[in-house]
């Protein structure tokens, strides 16, 4: 009773909150240049992991981050696809401020030897950091484009946006990369090339027969065009599966190719040899460690030892694997020591692929309660994602934050924690997160997230910070196929405009708090706050688009295209092979 008085006492609660704080702010003061190891998976969905609600997917590991730190409950992607979440993630901004999202279909960078990617004058964390006097490397995954005019002009490589060292996958893992499964790339394109392939074969055994039996005037001439067409076109399709794996699954050390095509039986110890490596060689100054996981997108690269071993067949294996990576990198930070002045940060791109399928084999992600996943701009599930932060004696342990969050944040709050600045001249949409992490804020400083699909803005979130509530309006949805099935199993991706959408007006609005499942719309007859809500997030949206300016499209046709000239290669263009993984 003695104990309740006190804490009751206008006085003295304030003073034993400040006590209680008081710890983790001596710690931080003494700390100047804490390391930074940023795990990203890819396609992880948030309802794959153990500390999000999966009981049948083990993942200790990750698991023991969360309660050894701090958990979002709603940390958002700034897209539903690899190269705009992650050109977000690494600068900042949304990524249409930078040419990152389409207007077209073309989403994401579809080969090495495209000319978009991210610009050169896009400044990342790693630059600021590296201007700081860390280490910065990156393990794995880019997806953000090689190559400008040039083959080795590297104008959109790593080490040009400011990390020293680069050992991974310039592209990403797709199918093809795996001899033993069936290509996706542009399925497709691969479709109309081989429909193409046959009328022509058609038309010229067609009209070579006529020629011979006289029922139809040809020149040989035209035969021998049509059969060179016919030759052309087939070379094209049959080309498209065999080079792809040579041109786009490559892995590289800086600059320079180390195996075309990658050699995947051996892609996840290389990953994880490179990563301790580089933290075992930056031990004794401030580094930067980006591992960003080909775990667990498709072909779900997994080792024998881990086959078989989940109740959710090679997916679930695949994100076991991916847990166990990360308690080696965990352990390697342990074992120099580097525990109490390391930032752990882990998270994904973005939701799990609900539509990767084949045959009754479930080989995308799972996304909890949450409705949608990848490629949907609005619904939860393609951009709600883990999200979560380590560091003993300054974070608290075990806290669970359930405030609107961004991976756009961690831009600000490695630069800061560094003791850089953000840049000045452009305008950057994350927000420090250390005071919210900490405790030393109640609430996250966004108001209001855009939700974009492409460059077409599909929702808005809005933050009631005296209420409480989460607010979001949805002005354009997906429309799933089949009907009711919650994702487009038809197309494969949901797609953002045109005949594949329905748009909203009045906006479908939803009270995240209440309904995060996004179940249950309100109207104006259901919600008295109705009205007012969708008038207040509009001009939000108005003031938002004044903000926008027009850039070059770094994912129109023009770029996204495939140019020979471009083509990282390793030996003489076209023949491109190298293994010198294997030389070693």
């Amino acid at each position: 009773s003695f104990l309740l008085l006190c804490f009751r006492s206008p006085l003295l609660t304030p003073l034993v909150v400040g006590l209680l704080l008081q710890a983790p702010f001596t710690q931080l003061s003494t700390i100047t240049q804490p390391n930074f190891v940023l795990l990203l998976a890819d396609d992880l969905g948030i309802g794959d992991v153990g500390c999000y609600g999966n009981d049948t997917i083990r993942t200790p590991n990750i698991d023991r981050l969360a309660k050894e730190g701090v958990k979002l409950t709603q940390h958002i992607a700034a897209a539903p696809l690899c190269t705009p979440s992650r050109a977000a993630f690494l600068t900042g901004r949304y990524p249409l401020r930078s040419g990152m999202d389409a207007t077209n279909d073309y989403r994401v960078i579809f080969w090495n030897a495209g000319s978009g990617g991210l610009p050169p004058n896009e400044t990342t964390f790693a630059k600021i950091l590296q201007q700081q006097g860390y280490s910065t490397g990156l393990i794995g995954k880019w997806h953000q484009g090689v190559n400008c005019e040039s083959r080795n002009d590297h104008c959109h490589h790593p080490l040009k946006h400011g990390f020293d060292y680069f050992y991974g996958m310039p592209f990403t893992l797709i199918s093809d990369c795996q001899p033993t499964e069936t290509p996706e790339m542009d399925r497709a394109f691969r479709r109309k090339l081989w429909l193409s392939t046959q009328m022509i074969g058609l038309i010229t055994l067609t009209a070579v027969l006529g020629r011979l039996t006289g029922l139809i005037s040809v020149q040989w001439k035209t035969l021998i065009c049509l059969a060179g067409f016919n030759v052309l076109f087939f070379i094209s399709w049959f080309s498209s599966y065999g080079f792809v794996r040579y041109w786009n699954c490559i892995m590289m050390r800086n600059h320079g190719i180390t195996e075309q095509p990658m050699v995947t039986d051996r892609t996840t110890s290389l990953i994880l040899r490179e990563s301790i490596s580089f933290i075992e060689r930056n031990k004794h100054r401030p580094f930067l460690l980006f591992l960003s996981f080909l775990h667990s997108h498709t072909p779900l690269l997994t080792t024998e030892k881990f086959l078989g071993r989940s109740r959710h067949g090679l997916y679930g294996d695949n994100v076991e694997e991916m847990d166990w990576m990360v308690g080696q990198v965990l352990g390697a930070i342990d074992k120099e020591g580097l525990k109490d002045t390391t930032l752990v940060y882990f998270a994904s791109d973005h939701g799990g692929w609900l539509e990767r399928q084949e045959g009754k084999r479930q080989l995308g992600g799972w996304n909890g309660i949450y409705k949608g996943g990848k490629a949907m701009g609005g619904w939860e599930g393609g951009i709600r994602v883990p999200g979560i932060f380590r560091w003993p004696g300054v974070l608290p342990a075990g806290r669970v934050i359930d405030e609107p969050t961004s991976l756009m944040d961690i831009y600000p709050t490695v630069v800061h924690l560094a003791g850089g600045a953000v840049p000045q001249d452009r305008v950057i949409d994350g927000r420090d997160l250390l005071p919210l992490l900490r405790g030393t804020a109640a609430h996250s400083e966004h108001e209001f997230l855009f939700h974009y699909c492409g460059v077409h803005l599909h929702a808005v979130r809005w933050h009631q910070k005296d209420s409480g509530a989460v607010w979001k309006a949805h002005y354009v949805t997906p429309i799933f196929s089949p009907p009711g099935a919650g994702a487009c199993y038809d197309r494969g991706f949901c797609p953002c405009f045109g005949e594949g959408v329905t748009h909203h007006e009045p906006p479908l609005l939803f009270e995240l708090s209440q309904d995060p499942s996004e179940a249950k719309p309100l109207s104006a007859d259901t919600e008295p706050l109705f009205d007012t809500v969708i008038r207040k997030i509009g001009r939000a949206v108005e003031e938002h688009r004044r903000t926008l300016t027009p850039v070059p499209e770094q994912l129109s046709v023009s770029n996204v295209v495939w140019k020979p000239w471009l083509q990282p290669c390793c030996g003489t263009f076209p023949f491109c092979w190298c293994d010198k993984e294997g030389d070693n």
